[in-house]
């Protein structure tokens, strides 16, 4: 469970730097866009202690792509409402943040490696503003979004995170949002945490304090715990992009460490310089 010590601890090592932290935020239901939760409390608070970036990148559980990697160079963002049976009151949500178009177009270009291309017909999802509403409730940080090519394998997210890596040094602010766990299929009512989500959740973090990201990337290795904890990995791949961007200089941090409806691990985490 979350504490607030954990909390106090990340406040005090995000000392001045001019190296950008990386943030993993697991997002879980969009309700907690429109609600009191220690999740939305925590990002609040970890709002309130980041730097101010130049910029937001964001990679989203919620924007898959096949065969390329998009970048989104609109200059105002549309909020996208990518869900269906929730209340009224979180279809009038909107983040009116600025885009950043020239910042954009210069990532796509540096991931025309992977097959990056420029996109102005998406916008932000809900992986996106559900947080960002907390992070930066004023949204006066121009943000925009890359998206995820399923096509490739775990270890192509890895590659695009140290790719953008460079963009820590140019003050953009690298954010993931997705779940360490989640299987919509398997949630309890009760909440009760499945046995396979706390495997899950308790191997990544072993691995992400390691920094042993190839085991995360093995399919093999992780076998069929992979599969219970995702049964597609859209969820898991911005946790790797986060990874794939920090390197030894970082010290980790997590936060929110619950797991949420019995399979959905709200673990975040944060990279940092020391």
């Amino acid at each position: 469970m979350m504490t607030t010590h954990t909390l106090a601890s990340l406040r005090d090592r995000l000392a001045p730097s001019d190296r950008m932290p990386l943030v993993f935020l697991g997002h879980g239901s969009p309700m907690n866009a429109i609600e009191d939760t220690q999740y939305s409390r925590a990002w609040s608070e970890l709002g309130r202690n980041l730097p101010r970036p130049e910029a937001i990148l964001v990679v989203s559980a919620h924007w898959m792509t096949k065969g390329t990697t998009l970048v989104d160079v609109s200059a105002m963002p549309r909020t996208i409402h990518d869900f269906h049976g929730f209340p009224e009151a979180l279809y009038r949500q909107r983040y009116p943040a600025h885009g950043a178009p020239e910042l954009a177009r210069k990532v796509a270009s540096l991931l025309a490696s992977h097959h990056g291309e420029e996109d102005d017909s998406w916008g932000l999802d809900h992986g996106a503003w559900a947080v960002l509403k907390f992070l930066y409730p004023e949204a006066d940080v121009p943000v925009f979004q890359v998206s995820i090519d399923m096509t490739r394998g775990l270890d192509y997210q890895l590659e695009i995170g140290r790719i953008l890596s460079e963009l820590r040094d140019r003050g953009v602010l690298i954010l993931g949002s997705g779940n360490v766990v989640h299987n919509l299929r398997a949630m309890r009512r009760d909440g009760a945490p499945q046995d396979f989500a706390l495997e899950f959740d308790t191997l990544f973090t072993e691995r992400m304090t390691d920094r042993d990201f190839g085991a995360l990337v093995d399919r093999q290795g992780l076998g069929s715990l992979l599969t219970m904890a995702h049964p597609t990995v859209d969820h898991y791949l911005p946790a790797l992009t986060v990874a794939g961007a920090s390197d030894r200089r970082d010290a980790l941090t997590f936060m929110t460490d619950a797991i949420d409806l019995g399979s959905v691990s709200m673990r975040s985490f944060v990279f940092h310089a020391t």
